[in-house]
């Protein structure tokens, strides 16, 4: 039987779950404090740890860093309230398996649980596996033999083709050093995975991995995510705030889409990459940092900084390696194993029993292109899997575009047609039953046709098109949903 400690202030939840998870053949042990929950650990040696946020005597932050000390692989679940959501996703980052909010769900609870311990499990098989397959030569040379497939813990799919094969050998050697990589490859091709899986293989893999989506962050709020805040710094400001770098303290540090950092950020960020110190913002102490930097990107660094757009020097630092992670469309012949694997995740998850795919999805899914990648292939699997009634996914299941995509890139035509523009009220009736377009029609048109031109000139990356077009990735986004892209 699998082992739990519960770690909660409040008598009536450490009674709650442990009479429910004891009913459902798991040996719980709970305790109402930080202290007493890592000394509980220590002596049992749990397959799982529930705890909540906020405890008595110490944070849920320092808890889980304590935890992942002396039990690194041990699957820690977050018990918080519906407002400690965005805290709880930030300890996440610093290893925590997912977080439960309150009020509690007796079939929610068992579903998490269950899950995070098969993936610990699952985690502990492959790397023995792993372990079994590297094979050292005379040179002392270590050279790992080439595997069906292993699936990061940020969910990414390693195949099995000669182009996987050599995206793997690259991860196993540069994972062990402390340089920094660069990372390139188009939108939804899984680079942070990828970068999880170099820090996952690295001497730093007991210790934090902590992402940062740089195109998500306004440039007002860039520099406190990065280097953090002290209260009253600046107005809103209301408490101390620990930026990404220290969170990543002793651990790796990425940062996703570098190059949308504004350029005094960039100062910022060369200052402490050169020093390995920082401060954070309205402070006066210095922080010594021991930090992995990873960084990704979808359009080339050299390319910016010779547009002035990113720093020379900076791209210097980073580009210490340079790791090119393949489109989807280039790697056809992992295609299958890539979906058959979604669909396994997704039957989990939805719990469902599809077994497969129709010979014409097959074929469907081998001629699309993927513009969306990974990412793609396993939204329409998440819908198809959903939208299925049978043993296996049909055609009926999955998008246009992707039934289509044949008869369309044959005809050379675009997947919106007029009738589709008349439903829009774009087009005015003439006389009889023909169709006449009118002026706001052509135009309509004319943009539709500029913007799917730009977005498949540059692979659907949203950030670079919308300077193509010279207007704000706002616009472009409204632009897309006005016309269905």
């Amino acid at each position: 039987m699998k082992k739990i400690v519960v770690v909660d202030d409040e008598a009536d939840i450490c009674f709650l779950l442990k009479r429910f998870l004891s009913k459902n053949d798991f040996i719980v042990e709970t305790a109402q404090n930080g202290k007493d929950g890592l000394a509980l650990i220590e002596a049992i040696s749990p397959d799982l740890v529930m705890t909540d946020f906020r405890l008595g005597d110490i944070t849920g932050t320092e808890l889980l860093t304590a935890i992942k000390a002396k039990r690194p692989n041990v699957p820690v679940l977050i018990i918080t309230g519906y407002s400690d959501i965005k805290v709880a996703v930030s300890v996440m980052k610093l290893g925590a398996y997912d977080y439960i909010t309150k009020p509690l769900f007796p079939d929610e609870i068992l579903v998490t649980v269950k899950k995070a311990i098969a993936d610990a499990e699952s985690s502990k098989n492959e790397q023995v596996e792993y372990a079994a397959a590297v094979e050292v030569s005379d040179t002392a040379t270590v050279k790992p033999a080439r595997r069906g497939y292993s699936k990061s813990k940020a969910g990414y799919v390693m195949g099995q083709s000669d182009i996987s094969d050599n995206l793997f050998r690259q991860v196993d050697l540069v994972a062990p050093t402390n340089f920094s990589v660069i990372i390139y490859g188009e939108s939804g091709s899984g680079k942070e995975a990828i970068a999880q899986e170099i820090h996952n293989r690295s001497k730093r893999k007991d210790m934090p991995f902590v992402a940062m989506d740089c195109g998500a962050i306004s440039k007002e709020l860039a520099g406190s995510e990065l280097f953090g805040h002290e209260k009253g710094s600046f107005t809103g400001a209301l408490q101390t705030k620990i930026g990404h770098f220290e969170m990543a303290n002793g651990g790796t540090l990425f940062l996703d889409e570098v190059s949308n950092l504004s350029y005094e950020i960039q100062v910022a960020l060369l200052r402490v990459v050169q020093e390995r110190k920082m401060r954070r913002i309205g402070g006066s102490k210095e922080i010594d940092l021991d930090v992995r930097i990873l960084v990704a990107s979808n359009e080339r660094l050299l390319d910016s900084a010779k547009s002035g757009k990113f720093r020379e020097d900076l791209y210097y630092r980073f580009n210490e390696f340079t790791i090119e992670v393949p489109a989807l469309r280039n790697r056809k012949d992992d295609l299958m194993l890539f979906a058959n694997t979604f669909l396994e995740s997704t039957n989990a998850e939805l719990s469902k029993s599809v077994k497969g795919f129709s010979d014409e999805v097959v074929d469907d899914f081998l001629s699309y292109s993927w513009p969306g990648n990974l990412r793609e292939l396993k939204n329409v699997i998440k819908r198809a899997t959903l939208l299925s009634d049978g043993d296996l996914i049909e055609e009926k299941s999955l998008p246009f575009e992707i039934v289509n995509y044949r008869k369309l890139k044959d005809l050379d035509e675009e997947p919106v047609s007029v009738p589709i523009m008349a439903a829009q009220g774009n087009l005015e009736m003439a006389d009889g039953d023909d169709v006449k377009p009118s002026l706001k029609t052509v135009a309509n048109e004319a943009e539709y046709d500029m913007i799917m031109q730009v977005l498949r000139d540059v692979n659907f990356n949203k950030s670079k098109a919308a300077r193509l077009l010279n207007i704000d990735r706002k616009t472009l986004y409204n632009k897309m949903k006005q016309f269905d892209i």
